[in-house]
């Protein structure tokens, strides 16, 4: 990824593992991921590379539908992503999960529009919304990861 990517940062107190637990459970993706409106499919075999999950991103009635193909997954260390919205375009969004030693997992996502009219159109207002949109998704994830853990 290049220096113009969007990235956030966040611990989150929870281990790598419960992290990443949700992260595999493509199903609660619209619960985390601003933006995604519903989860239409997941393929059997998620998050191994190649499969997919497919969603609705978006307000109806401009939802769009499509599909986020993953690219790379180490778990519980990193999961890659084409996330696809066409017609808008297609980004790639890396998700890094860090043990912090103390119980916790720093995650830090970084997010790139790599095709289509998004690509074309950053502008100063569009990676502040990206980063404020970013920012929310890693809060949602953390609560869903910490709702995890305190259920074991």
């Amino acid at each position: 990824m290049q220096p113009s990517v969007a990235v956030v940062e966040r611990v989150i107190p929870a281990p790598p593992d419960q992290v990443f637990a949700v992260l595999k459970d493509a199903w609660s993706y619209s619960d985390w991921v601003v933006g995604t409106a519903h989860i239409r499919a997941v393929d059997p075999h998620w998050p191994a590379p190649g499969s997919r999950l497919y969603h609705k991103v978006g307000p109806w009635p401009v939802s769009v539908r499509d599909n986020s193909e993953v690219l790379a997954c180490t778990e519980p260390t990193e999961l890659v992503v084409r996330a696809k919205m066409w017609p808008l375009g297609e980004a790639t969004v890396a998700l890094k999960l860090v043990d912090t030693g103390d119980g916790g997992t720093r995650v830090t996502l970084a997010e790139e529009f790599r095709a289509g009219p998004l690509r074309w159109v950053q502008t100063k207002v569009n990676d502040l919304i990206l980063h404020a949109r970013n920012v929310e998704t890693l809060r949602r994830l953390g609560d869903l990861a910490v709702r995890r853990e305190a259920r074991r």
